[in-house]
């Protein structure tokens, strides 16, 4: 939306600008003469004072050491009388260290005695200001010895009359500066106001009449003259171009006749092209979901193969003892019915067969575990329904899965996550997102890379799951950075990889579960994937 601009007639704007700049700028000029003049009337009085109160002093010392105070303030009314000074005291310091009042002035009888000050000497050592004079303390010393103290003090009744009367003067000559100004800006306003109105009453013209030909007479101003130069200069340039534009139409009518044949020729053979490519689209479509099927396919035989050789170890080993408890058994048996079994013999058999019972029971036990894990996962990836289940212990399940392949590239896989995090969630995505992510860490992370470590980490926070996923592989170049979770986006093309898996984790985390996921990653360093997505929580330890 554009900001309305706030319309002010020049009349107003000369009347506001001269007028507020000269009362601002003689303002600020009669402020600072009469602060100046103030300040200079200040240091005056202060420097006169302080010529008193040091002759005064050297006066008194003579009359201090004698102890005459008559004489002392008899002299006193002769010096001070002329002055400007309201009073005088000499104090007296004994020997004793204690001061006393010695003598003092009066000015005349409208100015009563006051009390001394010899519990401000110290603070009356620099000037002190009160609402009429100005008071002083100073030291009457002979040899660096100080005798005694002088206190003055000066009416400064002549500052503030000199201040009034200097406001005053200030005063008038600001409204006689404002005056001027003001004068000033009705000439000027009526100057620029009959150029303004000459210039707006031929523009007004050229509207009316559409003569664009019109030419302005010359102005007073030089800078309206050149304004009105200008605006004659873009009216005849308006007038060729008006000219230029009918021409201009006449070719652009009989071109659009020539075009509208041409457009409905090719609009034609666009529709029959359209139809192919919303065909050819379709046919994509259900291809792309085809290879996102067997995408799954695949990462479901990566956990077939893995849980195969998994299974295949605990197996090899109880079917290895059961061979060697069946030969020791044969033996015993054929001791037994010769008539030749020891009891040591015996003794030895069941220790072995124990030991061969443990082996087969903790080998078969493993087994059905991995096979139980298994048997869950696969349930979990071909399931989308919402069921409570522990978090880490599913986590570990997907693991399970896929140690064979973590072991051979020497890849640790790291769990933080809290031991009883039970929530109601999807395990099925869930477990695609974990499956497709390590086996992508496999595939581009950690190629040539040996003794890798991926680590998932897992909190509970404003009711959703949030998975950080962390690998200190390859890391992801730049330049499929923007396109990672793009369908067939891959540096495996040429090896068997689709560039489906990190599009079909994107689909899951962003349409199954309803969450977000995104990533950094830099070359050389690794990856972090982050996933967020809502879940209920039940428990939480």
């Amino acid at each position: 939306m554009n900001k309305k601009i706030k319309v002010m007639s020049n009349h107003k704007f000369l009347f506001g600008s001269i007028l507020g700049v000269a009362f601002i700028v003689l303002t600020l000029i009669l402020v600072s003469t009469v602060y100046i003049a103030e300040t200079q009337e200040q240091s005056s009085i202060e420097r006169n004072t302080q010529a008193w109160a040091n002759t005064l002093a050297q006066l008194s010392l003579s009359y201090l050491v004698e102890n005459e105070n008559n004489a002392l303030n008899a002299e006193l009314k002769k010096l001070v009388a002329p002055t400007d000074i309201n009073y005088v005291h000499v104090y007296k310091k004994n020997d004793d260290e204690q001061i006393t009042y010695f003598t003092g002035y009066n000015k005349n009888i409208y100015f009563p005695s006051i009390p001394d000050k010899i519990e401000q000497i110290q603070t009356l050592s620099s000037f002190r200001y009160q609402n009429d004079h100005l008071e002083l303390v100073v030291k009457i010393a002979q040899d660096e010895i100080t005798q005694g103290y002088l206190y003055i003090q000066v009416s400064t009744k002549h500052i503030e009359d000199f201040k009034r009367e200097l406001t005053f003067d200030a005063v008038l000559l600001l409204l006689l500066g404002l005056t001027l100004f003001l004068l000033l800006t009705i000439i000027i306003k009526k100057k620029i106001n009959q150029s303004i109105t000459t210039i707006t009453e031929s523009v007004q013209a050229v509207s009316h009449s559409k003569n664009y030909h019109h030419t302005i007479k010359p102005l007073s101003i030089l800078e309206f003259d050149v304004l009105a130069q200008n605006i004659t200069f873009l009216l005849n340039k308006t007038a060729r171009q008006l000219n230029k534009a009918d021409e201009k139409h006449q070719q652009i009518l009989l071109e659009n006749k020539n075009l509208e044949v041409k457009v409905q020729t090719r609009t034609d053979a666009l529709k029959e092209s359209n139809q192919e490519l919303l065909s050819t689209l379709e046919k994509l479509h259900q291809f792309q979901g085809q290879l996102v099927e067997t995408e799954k396919m695949a990462s479901l035989g990566d956990m077939v193969a893995g849980i195969a050789h998994e299974v295949n170890t605990p197996i090899g080993l109880g079917v290895t003892a059961s061979s060697l408890l069946s030969d020791r058994l044969i033996e015993i048996k054929q001791a037994f019915e010769d008539k030749s079994l020891k009891s040591s013999q015996l003794k030895k058999f069941l220790n072995q067969g124990e030991e061969n019972i443990g082996i087969i029971y903790r080998n078969l036990e493993r087994a059905a575990k991995l096979i139980s894990g298994f048997k869950k996962v696969a349930v979990d990836q071909s399931s989308v329904d919402t069921r409570v289940f522990n978090v880490k212990e599913l986590i570990e399940e997907v693991s399970i899965t896929l140690k064979g392949k973590l072991n051979k590239l020497h890849i640790d896989l790291n769990i933080d996550c809290a031991e009883n995090l039970v929530v109601e969630s999807k395990p099925g995505p869930l477990n695609q997102i974990l499956l497709n992510l390590i086996l992508n860490s496999i595939i581009h992370g950690f190629e040539n890379r040996p003794d890798g470590v991926i680590e998932i980490n897992v909190i509970y926070l404003s009711d959703q799951l949030h998975f950080s996923y962390k690998d200190n592989g390859n890391g992801i170049s730049e330049s499929i950075k923007t396109k990672v979770f793009e369908p067939f986006t891959t540096t495996k093309r040429g090896s068997g990889g689709s560039g489906l898996g990190l599009h079909l984790v994107y689909n899951i985390v962003t349409q199954a579960l309803n969450g977000h996921i995104d990533f950094d990653s830099s070359v050389g360093v690794g990856t972090t994937f982050n996933i967020t997505f809502p879940a209920l929580l039940i428990s939480e330890q």
